[in-house]
């Protein structure tokens, strides 16, 4: 019962953030423990959030809502809003 309401208490927090926010705070959190446990020290740990969560925040704003990938006539991409 306590490890629910300990894992309600960290999640429920992100309810409100954006999605850019959670992509951070969840690369972040993934960065550390992976940094921390490769490393099995603190400062791996550290430059695993920072990298986590810069790779979080990249991912997150890579899916713009309101906006769709289209082609052009010659193949290339290109991005615009959502018809």
């Amino acid at each position: 019962m306590k490890k629910t309401l300990l894992a309600l208490a960290l999640i429920a927090p992100l309810a409100s953030c954006t999605a850019t926010e959670r992509g951070a705070g969840i690369g972040a959190a993934t960065g550390a423990v992976i940094g921390g446990v490769a490393t099995n020290s603190v400062g791996g740990a550290a430059a695993g959030a920072v990298i986590g969560g810069v790779a979080g925040v990249l991912i997150a704003q890579a899916d713009r809502q309101g906006y769709c990938i289209y082609r052009d006539r010659y193949g290339r991409r290109y991005e615009a809003r959502c018809r």
